[in-house]
Order: C-alpha cells, then sequence, then structure tokens
C-alpha cells in the first residue's frame, strides 16, 4: 500500500467512527452530471478515417462536511460511467472510412468499448482555514489542470493542502502520483510530449515515466482588481518550472478590460539533464541540431499576454505568445486528452511548439441583451509560425466557434445544449475539421 493509499485509508476510518457528528451530513452535498457527447473529427489532407463517436456520459459527485471539533474531516467521491452509443468502426482495419478512440477505450480487437467506468474518492480535513485532500483530485492550477475535453474527467490520485489563512492569499501545494486519463480506467505514470522508450529498446517496452510531479504556489490579491501569482511545478527526472501571472481588471468606458499576463520558466530535472538519461527515454520533444548533445532536454521559456474588453454582452479579446528555447513548452501529457495553462490551448491545438509564435483574436456576444437570456456565440482565431523544424517556414492556425444555450425555465431549466466546430491547418500535420455536440445537465441528489 502507498502512502497516499495508506493515508486515505486512516481519515476514513476516522471519518467511521464521527460519521454522526453535526456537519458531516447536515452539510453533504450529492449531484449527477448527464453529459450526452457526440464527436467528429475529419482528417482533410490525408487519408486517414475520420473519427466519430457518440456516447452518454455519467459523473456523479458526492461531498460531505466536516465532522465538529477543532480539526474537521470528511470525505469525497467522484463516480464516472461512460456507455457507447455509437462506436465508430474498428481501429486498425483496413478500408475503414471511421476510427474510434476519441471518447472511449478500445477492446484487444480495435473497437471502442460499450461502457467504461472509474470511481474515486479523497479524505479531507480542515483546520481553521487551511484543508488538506488525499486522494483523487481534479487541480486547477497555472502548473497543473487536469483535461475536461471529452465524455469524462480526467483524474489524478495525490495530495493537497490550500491555506486562506491570509485575506486575499491562497496558498497550495501537493504531490501527484498517478492519473486516470479522460478516455481510460487505469492508473499511469507521469510524462511529457517525447518521453520515449529506452535506446534500442522494443516496441513493448513502456515510455519512460515518473511517480512524482509536486507543486506549489499562492495567489495574492494586491488589490481588488489586481491577482498576482507564483506557482512552482517539478516532474521527477523530466522538468522543473516557474510560473509567473498577473490578472487585472479595469473598468473602461463603461465596460470591463482584463489583462492577462503569464510567464513559464522550464529546465531540466534528473534524468533529463544527462545524455543517459534521455537515452533512457527521459527526453522533452522540440528540435534540436543533428548531432546535438543536449538534444531532447528540457529549455523553454513561454510568455504571453491576453487582453479581453467587455461592453453591453460584447466582448473582443486579442493575445500573443511566444515561445523560446529549443524544447517545447513542458506539461503532464499522458497522450489521451491533457492540458496546458496557456492562452493558446484550444479546441484543437495547443501552439506551443520551439520558437513558435501565436497571435490569437476573439469575439463573443452574449444574446441576453437582446432578450434571449442564456445564448452565447463565441468564434477565436489563432495563427502561429516560426516554429522550430528542419522544414522551413512552418505554420498552423486554427478557427474556434462555439454556441451554447442553456435553459432559462420549466421543468428542465439549466440543461445546457453547446455546438463547439473548429477548423485547424498546418503545413507539417494533419488539416483538422471538428464538430462536437453536447447536451449537459446537472441533477441534484441531496
Amino acid at each position: 500500500m502507498n502512502k497516499t493509499s495508506l493515508a486515505l485509508a486512516i481519515t476514513l476510518a476516522t471519518i467511521a467512527n464521527q460519521a454522526v457528528a453535526a456537519g458531516f451530513i447536515e452539510d453533504s452535498k450529492a449531484s449527477l452530471d448527464l453529459r450526452n457527447f457526440y464527436f467528429n473529427q475529419d482528417t482533410r489532407n490525408q487519408s486517414a478515417p475520420s473519427s466519430r463517436e457518440w456516447g452518454q456520459g455519467f459523473i456523479l459527485n458526492v461531498q460531505s462536511g466536516f465532522t465538529e471539533g477543532t480539526v474537521g474531516v470528511g470525505v469525497d467521491a467522484i463516480g464516472l460511467l461512460g456507455v457507447r452509443l455509437d462506436g465508430g468502426g474498428r481501429s486498425g482495419k483496413a478500408g475503414i472510412d471511421r476510427t474510434p478512440g476519441a471518447l472511449f477505450p478500445l477492446d484487444s480487437d480495435g473497437n471502442a468499448r460499450h461502457d467504461y467506468g472509474k470511481v474515486g474518492a479523497t479524505a479531507k480535513a480542515r483546520l481553521s482555514r487551511t484543508e488538506l485532500r488525499i486522494g483523487t483530485l481534479l487541480p486547477r492550477l497555472p502548473v497543473v489542470t487536469y483535461n475536461d475535453g471529452r465524455l469524462l474527467p480526467q483524474l489524478f490520485q495525490g495530495g493537497q493542502i490550500t491555506s486562506q489563512e491570509v485575506d486575499g492569499l491562497t496558498l497550495t501545494a501537493g504531490k501527484l502520483e498517478h492519473t486516470k486519463t479522460r478516455s481510460s480506467t487505469d492508473d499511469i505514470s507521469l510524462r511529457i510530449a517525447g518521453a520515449a522508450r529506452p535506446t534500442g529498446s522494443p516496441a513493448s517496452t513502456p515510455l519512460a515515466d515518473s511517480n512524482a510531479f509536486y507543486f506549489a504556489g499562492g495567489d495574492y490579491k494586491l488589490t481588488k482588481d489586481l491577482t498576482a501569482q507564483y506557482y512552482y511545478g517539478n516532474l521527477e527526472d523530466f522538468y522543473r518550472q516557474h510560473f509567473l501571472g498577473l490578472v487585472h481588471n479595469w473598468g473602461l468606458g463603461g465596460g470591463n478590460l482584463k489583462s492577462d499576463l503569464r510567464y513559464f520558466h522550464s529546465g531540466s530535472d534528473g534524468r533529463n539533464g544527462s545524455v543517459a538519461g534521455r537515452a533512457q527515454g527521459y527526453r522533452s520533444s522540440g528540435y534540436w541540431a543533428a548531432g546535438d548533445s543536449k538534444a531532447g532536454e528540457v529549455d523553454n521559456r513561454t510568455w504571453s499576454g491576453l487582453f479581453t474588453y467587455g461592453h453591453s454582452g460584447h466582448e473582443l479579446s486579442a493575445g500573443y505568445q511566444q515561445v523560446s528555447g529549443d524544447s517545447a513548452f513542458p506539461f503532464l501529457n499522458q497522450g489521451d486528452g491533457s492540458t496546458a495553462y496557456l492562452i493558446t490551448d484550444r479546441q484543437i491545438g495547443k501552439f506551443l511548439s520551439a520558437g513558435e509564435r501565436t497571435w490569437l483574436v476573439g469575439y463573443g456576444y452574449d444574446f441576453g441583451k437582446l432578450g434571449v437570456p442564456g445564448l452565447k456565440a463565441s468564434v477565436v482565431y489563432l495563427s502561429g509560425d516560426n516554429i522550430d523544424s528542419a522544414e522551413r517556414d512552418r505554420k498552423e492556425w486554427e478557427r474556434d466557434f462555439r454556441l451554447d444555450y442553456t435553459l432559462q425555465a420549466g421543468a428542465l431549466k439549466g440543461l445546457g445544449l453547446s455546438w463547439r466546430n473548429a477548423s485547424f491547418r498546418s503545413n507539417a500535420a494533419a488539416d483538422l475539421d471538428e464538430n462536437r455536440l453536447i447536451v449537459s445537465y446537472n441533477l441534484p441528489l441531496l
């Protein structure tokens, strides 16, 4: 039994002895999220099958209150189930025009599973305004963010402590050990894009990975409109990363201008910092000249600024991001869907290659201002160039359109409908067109 599992078991035993305590039951909450998801991705410039799948997701969240006393304890649980409605063909079969794998894990014969599920539990303890959580985590931090872009969300396993003892200051620290990716039920270790098998090893050899991602940092409200951020992340044997951020809101011309500034500085850690370690597979993606002894070593600086002005239902945004260094931007990436805390992480692409410069513009409108509450639309365009590559003048662009409507009244009040359409084009990768249709509903149980 690892340390995380042991701590979880001890806390659950404590809770069992205090379950009748006031607060544990009275403050409990439970809800069931229903998510019907249709996914269609079409490859335009290659003779590759499209990906089309349809499924129904169920996400059960149960959160207890805390027991009474100086130290209150509690437990949360999450249960996830995905049911296949359309499997989308069979992966690897010759002559097929569509292949599964975007929403559901695959069986050994290449077919999407009829259903899949996963569960998690989190023990928690609270002292004053400090909370400890051990078990299943869904982090939302600049150095690690769980992915929720498909039928079921990604889950992490580890421990985290969050403190708000000082007004305006939130401190967070913890360690992650494993993850269940969004389309999988297995606990797997952590790695980055570029991780490989040891030099000369057979294809059946697992990719290099790590069971330790450490993180710490905080948000401090300098004023009611200005928040400063610093976070540190360390994936053992891969990289160390520092993040600085500033978020400012400014009332301007009857509207609001939001400025979001971000800077990441990432370098190698452990085996990634040596030629021998990189030969074992502890590598990063990026571009290096032939014979460069530093090939595969994390070396990255990424900065960006996103400015958004909202007024009378209109929202106009513009931003720029620059990636410097020999490696691509490093982040936890198990190859089955992951999220990077970048202004360019969008529906299809992430625009984080070594040397890449990206600008973006966007426009959104809330039709509530025209008497149609609950209806919103937005469009974003990104263009990236200067990507370091053996191929000259490598470029890519993406256009995302999104239309959302939430029912405001009636028996199905809160029912959400979403259409997300995206096109991605590149002179060095597959051209993709993608549609997602999502129907969602939250059903309170407690």
